[in-house]
């Protein structure tokens, strides 16, 4: 089952108890016998969206978020509970389908040390900006990328954030089902913080839509960014929960079942009722 969960009340004593909680016995069919490969609690691809519709502020609160998140004592703390103590993380930007760049190579953290050097790595590299939005590309270019870890993890994520929904390449629904089918989890950080608009692309209940046609997988969730000043917040709550194993404890909503709420292909519907292409 997917969750939603919202950060407005979540308290960092709340993430600490969560991040603390991780169940160590918990093992995934990922952590296969006789694999000479070093083991790790996670493997977790993020994905930026760093299309035309974020402004600039934003993808630099974006940046600055997950800069914060890794060195984080909640992160930490949630590091350190975990089987192995340790994760791998790689990082990549995206817009098009063909638009993704890698701004940090499959890193592993296990510590304060290792979660500075990923921190600065993060920051180093200027911000950019693309055209168009498609989330369909960023998880076709994803998937690969577990196969070049040489790290194995209990699990396999992908953190995708976005501010609207997918408008170019396949429609979103193909490659979210191929990669749940390879036991890859999927969660969101749908970003909210303005009102949709003509020039953006911008759809209402841009949470309904990651929450019903992007997400999947067991324990997915999203969390959405309604406000502006809880955005780094949000990054630092999501990666804790992703690197615990764990699924929110507080506010929760399951998503609907049967048909989306939002249609998976309105972005592309959009796009085409507006430029005819």
């Amino acid at each position: 089952m997917n969750w939603r969960v919202s950060i407005g009340s979540m308290l960092v004593a709340t993430l600490i108890s969560v991040a603390a909680a991780a169940a160590p016995g918990s093992k995934s069919q990922l952590a296969k016998a006789g694999d000479d490969a070093p083991s790790v609690d996670v493997e977790l691809v993020i994905a930026v969206d760093v299309s035309y519709s974020m402004d600039l502020d934003e993808l630099a609160i974006q940046r600055e978020g997950y800069e914060q998140a890794v060195v984080s004592k909640e992160f930490l703390q949630a590091l350190r509970a975990g089987p192995n103590g340790r994760v791998a993380v790689t990082y990549f930007e995206w817009s098009a389908s063909t638009d993704q760049k890698i701004i940090i190579p499959w890193r592993l953290i296990d510590g304060p040390e290792s979660a500075d050097a990923v921190a600065a790595e993060i920051m180093k590299t200027p911000v950019r900006r693309g055209s168009r939005t498609s989330i369909s590309g960023a998880i076709e270019f994803a998937m690969p990328l577990f196969d070049e870890n040489p790290y194995r993890g209990l699990r396999r994520v992908i953190d995708i954030s976005g501010d609207g929904p997918n408008n170019n390449g396949v429609p979103v629904a193909g490659p979210r089902d191929a990669a749940l089918q390879k036991g890859i989890v999927i969660n969101g950080l749908p970003v909210m913080v303005k009102e949709p608009s003509f020039a953006t692309m911008d759809i209402d209940h841009l949470d309904w839509y990651y929450e019903d046609c992007v997400i999947g997988g067991p324990g997915s969730f999203v969390v959405a960014i309604n406000d502006r000043e809880k955005f780094k917040e949000a990054i630092r709550t999501k990666l804790i929960l992703e690197v615990a194993g764990r699924v929110p404890e507080r506010r929760i909503v399951p998503t609907a079942d049967g048909e989306p709420r939002v249609s998976c292909t309105i972005g592309e519907k959009i796009w085409q009722e507006r430029w005819g292409r």
